[in-house]
C-alpha cells in the first residue's frame, strides 16, 4: 500500500482545507446549532461550488469516480471545522448505498439530487425491524440529522430499503443529545413504505467502509485541529513571564497529543487503501480505525480544553464543540467497546 498523495490528492487536500477554513467558521456552525444543525448555504456551496459531493461515487453512477481516499480526505477537513453538514448520512451513508446497491431507477431518482445537496438524507438502523413485503416496522434512535431529512435509509431484517421522511406511517422526533453540531432524532416505522435496494449487501458493504472511514477520518481532523489550536495558544498565552507553551510538562502533552495524532492518520489512510486495494485486513482496518481515531479525538480534545485552562471550559470557546462531537464519535456506527471485541475476534480467533 501506497502511505503517499498524489499530485491529485494533494490539490484536493489543499481546496478542502482552504474552503473549510474561510468558510466553515465558528459563528456559522453556532447558528447552524440554533437551526436543524445544518449550515444549508455552507452544504450547498461545497456540493455545487466546490463540486466535491460526488467524490466517492463512480462515475457511473454520476460522481466523480475517485475513492476512499479521496472521500477521507474531504472527511478530515471538515471535522477539522467541526463542520455542520450532512456528510454522514447523505453522502457516506445514502449515496453510497444506492450507488452500489441500489437500481439504475434509484440511482437515477436519488442521486442527483443529494450531490446537489437538494436532498438531505439519514440513514437508520433498526434493530428492531420487521419488514412485512414493502412494509417496515420498527425504530432507532441517535439518527444523525433525522430531522432535516427527506429521505432515510432504512437497514435492518436483513435488508436496505429507501423510504420517504414525509412517509405515511413515520414519525421523527427531535432528541436533546450532547453534540449539537451534530444534532440526532428518534424515527419510528409504523408500516411505512419502503423501496427495496436492488442488491441490499453490495449497498450495506459500501455505506459500512464509507461510514466508517468517515468517521475516523473526522476525528482525525478534530484531533489535529485541537493541537494546532493548543499549539497557537501555547505561544501566546504568557505565565510567569514566559509563553505558558516553555514549560517542559505542557510541552509533553503536546508531544502526547503529536503522537496519537500520526497513529490515528496511518490507521484512516491504512483503513482507506486496504478497503479500495480489496486487502483481507480490510474489515480489521475499518474497525481499527473508527475506534482509534474517535478516541485519539476525544483524548486530543480534552486536553484541548485542559491546556487552555479556564477559558477552555467557557461556553464562548469552541473547546467544548471539539469535546462534544468527539464524545458523539465514539458511539457512532458502534461504540469503540464493540470495535475493539470485533478486532480481538479477527486477531484472536472466536474464542477472544
Amino acid at each position: 500500500m501506497d502511505f503517499v498523495f498524489t499530485d491529485e490528492q494533494r490539490m484536493i487536500a489543499e481546496t478542502a482545507q482552504a474552503f473549510f477554513t474561510e468558510n466553515a467558521t465558528s459563528e456559522r456552525t453556532r447558528a447552524a446549532m440554533a437551526g436543524d444543525g445544518i449550515d444549508h448555504a455552507l452544504w450547498q456551496a461545497f456540493c455545487q461550488e466546490l463540486g466535491l459531493s460526488g467524490i466517492g461515487i463512480p462515475e457511473a453512477a454520476g460522481g466523480a469516480g475517485l475513492g476512499l481516499v479521496e472521500l477521507a480526505i474531504i472527511a478530515e477537513a471538515a471535522g477539522a471545522q467541526v463542520a455542520a453538514l450532512p456528510m454522514l448520512g447523505s453522502l457516506a451513508l445514502t449515496a453510497q448505498a444506492i450507488a452500489a446497491g441500489g437500481s439504475e431507477t434509484q440511482r437515477e431518482a436519488w442521486l442527483p439530487a443529494l450531490l446537489a445537496g437538494e436532498t438531505i438524507a439519514a440513514h437508520v438502523a433498526a434493530d428492531d425491524l420487521v419488514a412485512e413485503g414493502d412494509r417496515l416496522t420498527g425504530s432507532c434512535a441517535f439518527v444523525a440529522h433525522g430531522t432535516a431529512a427527506q429521505l432515510l435509509l432504512v437497514s435492518g431484517a436483513g435488508g436496505s430499503w429507501l423510504v420517504r421522511a414525509d412517509a405515511p406511517g413515520v414519525t421523527v422526533t427531535a432528541q436533546t443529545t450532547m453534540d449539537q453540531t451534530r444534532p440526532y432524532a428518534r424515527v419510528t416505522l409504523a408500516g411505512a413504505e419502503g423501496e427495496p435496494l436492488a442488491d441490499p449487501q453490495a449497498g450495506s458493504r459500501a455505506a459500512t467502509e464509507a461510514g466508517m472511514v468517515v468517521l475516523a477520518a473526522e476525528g482525525l481532523g478534530l484531533a489535529q485541529a485541537a493541537l494546532d489550536r493548543t499549539v497557537a495558544y501555547a505561544r501566546d498565552r504568557v505565565q510567569f513571564g514566559r509563553a505558558i507553551g516553555s514549560f517542559q510538562a505542557y510541552k509533553h502533552r503536546l508531544a502526547d497529543m503529536m503522537v496519537e495524532i500520526e497513529q490515528a492518520r496511518s490507521a484512516v489512510y491504512w483503513a482507506a487503501c486496504a478497503v479500495e486495494e480489496g486487502s483481507d485486513e480490510a474489515a480489521l482496518a475499518l474497525h481499527a480505525a473508527k475506534c482509534f481515531c474517535a478516541d485519539t479525538a476525544f483524548r486530543c480534545a480534552g486536553d484541548m480544553i485542559q491546556l487552555h485552562g479556564g477559558i477552555g471550559f467557557t461556553w464562548e470557546h469552541d473547546a467544548h464543540l471539539f469535546f462534544k462531537r468527539a464524545r458523539a464519535l465514539q458511539t457512532l456506527m458502534g461504540k469503540n467497546d464493540w470495535h475493539r471485541d470485533k478486532i480481538a475476534a479477527m486477531v484472536l480467533g472466536e474464542t477472544a
